[in-house]
Formats: structure tokens, C-alpha cells, sequence
């Protein structure tokens, strides 16, 4: 079957979904759109990370039980899909006793077969931040570099999965390509954490300290699956592992995990393990984005810089919210996000560029009664190549370079001060490179592709600029 099946990252739901979110779901529709033009069956797959400690305290604090706030908050997860213009075939939640429970159960046995998993106490320090144990050389003056808080010291009996037993086969998979992992930095990032050695990780809590949340280890009720092990499993329950095995052969593996930065050990180390452990096919390949900067700074609330992308989509509209996310974030490094330079953009690229093109060679058909000819049906040679390896923002630059060349074609030719028949041939040159503006358009802007490609096909006609200016 051609088949691709895309996954975005898992999110917790303690919170409410930020511009990074949206970020990671603008590139996975993408991806998604694009397959689906190549005339391949898609499956997008997101859901909710459930089982964390730091969703229980949440909940404390808003003084709900568990269950309804976890209701609450992944409804709200689901829902930005919808908001955001995005299909969403699965959304698996980690609380999902029939379609999940099952299959990290069964998961958690093939890795105990193959004799991967043994019980033994340990004393580290926890972030409940990361929901993960953190050495001291990770640490910053005592602070976990990313939540900056001290981790607390935890210790008690858990289960352990043999990360060490992998540590050569990893590198031999990463360094050959079987396991992709895009962009170049972070793969050799992941190399070098692997080189400097793994050390086995606990794969369990005590039911106490998880409160009584999680997935119960299979023939210890005592026990419950440690958050990562249990959430990383969402991509295989999520097409059926454990309850629906044809549905899980049809889909597994993945083709493309789309993360950001700061769970790439779990995604391209433990997982890939775990999988091997358990004797599954592994994903294809892991795309790794970075995070988005508001002048030069993280995002954090104290510092009241934090982007609301609803508040976008409201003020300034969905499509041109989705374009500068995708044209002026980079894959491999942080990219800016200010309210004042999504203003220049939004003029300068949408309305100034895109728009302006449109509108005019729109109104010079009209007059001149052109028709248009029959719409592209694949994308140029120069976007398959930029999109097959996830550079969105090379794909829409290259694009764009396309509506300067049309606009200069239109100033050369100015077919305003010729008669009908010596127009007639630029014209048409002006339509075809706009059908193919849009239909290379349709992955990133598809209701403004749409509204092109219909506008150009059949009797032209002048429509309403496509985006008024701010």
C-alpha cells in the first residue's frame, strides 16, 4: 500500500496549546497535504500525554478530580486542530483504558521477553517538569536548564529497561540512515548523546507516587508505567497495536515523527530501544524542530511575551498565521516571532506579493476576456526537492521567487498598453505560472490555493484582493 502515516508529538495537557503547538501542526498538515496530492493514503495521528504527575498537580491546583480535568483539557488539545484548519484522523489519549491500556500492557511484555526489563531501587533526582530523572551534570546551578526548578530527590523500587544493550546497535542505525533523523544538527546531537554512553532508565513509579494515575504494570498493581515509556506508545495504540492488529500492519510503522527539540533524546534514543526491544519495525525517520523566540527570547510568561495563536487566527486570519510560521521558522534553528514582524510580512509577502499578482493579472484577463487552460497536476521539480526534506520554509521561499519573476514579467510586457491579440500571449504565460504558484501552494496556503486555482480556471474574473492590507 502507499501508504504515510504522520504523528506530531504527544502533548501534556496541564496546559493550554501555544504557538509552538500550532507551529508542529502547521508542519505535519503540511506534510500531510502533500502526501495527499502524490496520491498517497494519509494518517495524521496526535493525542494527549495523561499519565504525568504533573497532570495530577494541575488538577490539585484547579481543584478538579483528575479524570474531569483531563476531560476538559484534551477536548481543548482536539479542538485546536479544528481552529487551526487542520484534519485530524486519530486522537489517542492516554487515559484510554480500552483502545491504549492494551497495547502498552502487550508492549511492556515483549520487552520483558526479551529480557529487557528488571526491578531494582534507585535514588536520583526527578524534574517533574521533564517527567524524567535528570544526572548533575545536567543541571544548572542545581536548576533544571529548561523548567528551572530543582529537581527533587526521589527513591524507591521501579522497573528498568536495559537502554545499554542498545547503545551500539543505535549508532549503527542513526550512522546508516535506516533511523532518519532530520535536521543535520540534531542527529549528530543524538549521536553524541549515545556515544557518551547510555545508562539504563526506569520504566516504572510506585502507584503511590503517581497518585494512582498511569498504566498498570502487567502482574504488579503496585506499580505503573512510567509516563515516557507509556506516552511513546500513543503512536502504536493509536492505529491499533493491542486491540486491532490489521488496522496496526496497515499503518506501522510511522513514517515521520514530527517533535520538538527538547524530547528528542526520548524520541531518537529510549523509543527506538524500546522498539527493538520489543522486536517492532522502527519510524522511518524523526523531524526535529526548533523553538520559536519572541526577540531573541524564550516565551515564558513572567515575561509576558507569550504569543496566543488563537489571538492571531482572530486578529489577522488563519492562512496568513499559518505562512509566517511556516516561511519564517526554520527547521534546524529557533526563528523570531513578533506581532510587528508578522505585520511586515503579512504586507509585504501576502498582501504586496501573492495578492497583489493575483489581483492584478485577475483584472488584466478579465479585460482582455482570457480564459484559463487546464491546471498543473504535479508539483515543480524544486518543491518535491525542498519538501522531501521537510524545508518548508526553502519551499515557500522558492515560491515566492517565482511571484517576483511573474511580477517582473508583468512590468517588462505591460500588456495594459497592448491590444487584445499581442496580449493574449503574455497573458497566458501569467496564468500558467499562476496555476502553478497555487497548485505548489496547496500544501502551505490550501484555502488561498483553492481560491486561486478556482479563479483561474474557466472565465477570469476580478475577484476581492485575497489579503486586504493591515
Amino acid at each position: 500500500m502507499n501508504k504515510f502515516y504522520i504523528t506530531t508529538a504527544i502533548p501534556y495537557v496541564n496546559g493550554k496549546p501555544h504557538i509552538g503547538h500550532a507551529l508542529e501542526y502547521f508542519q505535519a498538515d503540511c506534510v500531510r497535504r502533500y502526501h495527499d496530492l502524490l496520491g498517497e493514503e494519509t494518517l495524521l495521528l496526535s493525542g494527549a500525554d495523561e499519565n504525568a504527575l504533573k497532570n495530577v498537580q494541575a488538577a490539585e491546583k484547579e481543584g478538579m478530580p483528575v479524570q474531569e480535568f483531563l476531560d476538559k483539557n484534551s477536548e481543548i488539545f482536539k479542538e485546536t486542530f479544528a481552529k487551526l484548519g487542520i484534519k485530524l484522523d486519530v486522537f489517542q489519549r492516554g487515559s484510554d483504558k480500552e483502545k491504549h491500556y492494551p497495547g502498552v500492557q502487550k508492549f511492556w511484555q515483549l520487552c520483558q521477553e526479551s529480557g529487557d526489563i528488571y526491578k531494582k531501587t534507585y535514588s536520583g533526582l526527578y524534574c517533574i517538569g521533564c517527567e524524567s530523572f535528570k544526572a548533575e551534570g545536567e543541571l544548572v546551578d542545581g536548576l533544571c536548564p529548561d523548567h528551572q526548578k530543582a529537581p527533587e530527590k526521589v527513591e524507591e523500587e521501579n522497573y528498568f529497561f536495559r537502554l545499554s544493550k542498545y547503545q551500539e546497535r543505535l549508532v549503527e542505525l542513526i550512522e546508516s540512515n535506516q533511523l532518519k533523523i532530520t535536521p543535520e544538527n540534531k542527529r549528530q546531537e543524538t549521536l553524541h548523546f549515545i556515544k557518551s554512553g547510555l545508562e539504563d532508565f526506569s520504566v516504572s513509579r510506585s502507584k503511590e507516587r503517581a497518585r494512582g494515575v498511569g498504566v498498570p504494570v502487567p502482574e504488579d498493581p503496585d506499580q505503573v508505567v512510567y509516563v515516557w515509556f507509556d506516552a511513546l506508545n500513543i503512536y502504536n495504540t493509536g492505529v491499533g497495536f493491542g486491540v486491532d492488529e490489521d488496522k496496526w500492519h496497515k499503518w506501522w510503522p510511522a513514517d515521520l515523527h514530527i517533535i520538538g527539540k527538547d524530547i528528542n533524546r526520548f524520541h531518537t534514543v529510549y523509543w527506538p530501544a524500546m522498539l527493538l526491544s520489543a522486536n517492532l519495525p522502527l519510524p522511518k525517520q524523526v523531524l526535529i524542530h526548533s523553538f520559536i523566540l519572541t526577540d531573541g527570547q524564550k516565551m515564558s510568561k513572567t515575561l509576558g511575551n507569550v504569543i496566543d495563536p488563537f489571538e492571531m487566527v482572530e486578529s489577522y486570519g488563519l492562512e496568513p498565521f499559518r505562512y509566517y510560521l511556516l516561511s519564517q521558522i526554520p527547521i534546524d534553528e529557533d526563528g523570531d516571532f513578533t506581532v510587528e514582524r508578522f505585520k511586515e510580512v503579512f504586507i509585504s509577502n501576502l498582501s504586496n506579493g501573492l495578492g497583489n499578482l493575483v489581483g492584478r493579472v485577475a483584472k488584466l484577463a478579465e479585460n482582455n476576456n482570457q480564459s484559463a487552460p487546464t491546471h498543473p497536476t504535479e508539483f515543480d521539480p524544486e518543491m518535491t526537492k525542498h519538501l522531501d526534506v521537510y524545508k518548508f520554509n526553502e519551499a515557500l521561499s522558492y515560491i515566492w521567487k517565482e511571484i517576483s519573476k511573474a511580477d517582473k514579467y508583468v512590468n517588462d510586457n505591460k500588456p495594459w498598453e497592448l491590444d487584445s491579440d499581442q496580449a493574449k500571449p503574455i497573458l497566458e504565460e501569467l496564468i500558467k505560472k499562476i496555476q502553478h504558484i497555487a497548485f505548489n501552494l496547496q500544501p502551505f496556503l490550501p484555502e488561498t490555493a483553492l481560491k486561486i486555482l478556482k479563479q483561474f480556471s474557466g472565465q477570469i474574473k476580478a475577484e476581492p484582493p485575497l489579503f486586504p492590507r493591515i
